[in-house]
């Protein structure tokens, strides 16, 4: 099955899922979203004291090698048996979810482009940029209303891992992307993004057709 994948990168809190929402919105039907987050590691041999410790802002900390096998099946026409991660336990669920290729693929994460095999794969690569004071406001926000987690944990994380991991191996890929954009909702980005998406779909149809012919 031809398709396309679509990668959106970039630090926490910085806009990605704004981004990858808006474009599930325009393109419904044709998209098929996956989040990297959801491929961290599972660790039933560490208590739930010791897996809070973990740094999970490290490409170590995600199986990355089982995204980029279900990314080839998504492509070649598989459904993928996703997994399925718990942010309130810190460790991966035993549930899985069907995922089913669709002619755009979009994956997000912050540590997307780390990995070059993976890079590869990707069609468009999108890196989303926010100031630092922001991205660990909405950070805050999301943690404690979505995942159930206390400041002083999200503090003491952002401190010991986050910030010095994004330094480390999150900044340093916006030099590997194709677009870097400044907001999730920078309409004019969006408006390049979906037109540059458009045309691909085109020329794979065209391409179609005239296999058809042949």
């Amino acid at each position: 099955m031809d398709c396309i994948i679509i990668g959106i990168a970039g630090g926490t809190g910085s806009g990605k899922s704004t981004f990858t929402n808006r474009l599930r919105d325009r393109f419904r039907d044709d998209i098929t979203v996956i989040y990297h987050d959801n491929y961290y590691r599972r660790h039933d041999e560490l208590t739930f004291e010791e897996r809070k410790k973990l740094n999970y802002d490290h490409p170590d900390a995600l199986e990355t090698d089982l995204l980029i096998r279900h990314l080839k099946c998504l492509r070649s026409g598989q459904s993928i048996e996703c997994p399925v991660y718990d942010y309130t336990v810190h460790n991966r669920s035993d549930q899985t979810v069907t995922i089913y290729p669709h002619r755009i693929i979009l994956i997000e994460g912050i540590l997307l482009l780390a990995d070059p095999r993976l890079r590869e794969l990707l069609d468009i690569k999108i890196y989303v940029e926010a100031d630092a004071d922001e991205r660990i406001l909405r950070r805050i926000v999301r943690d404690v209303k979505e995942r159930g987690r206390d400041l002083d944990n999200i503090v003491e994380q952002y401190l010991t891992t986050v910030k010095p991991m994004h330094y480390l191996y999150v900044e340093p890929t916006r030099a590997t992307a194709d677009i870097v954009i400044n907001s999730g909702m920078n309409d004019v980005a969006f408006d390049i993004v979906q037109s540059k998406i458009q045309l691909l779909l085109q020329k794979d149809e065209c391409q179609r057709a005239s296999s058809c012919i042949e």
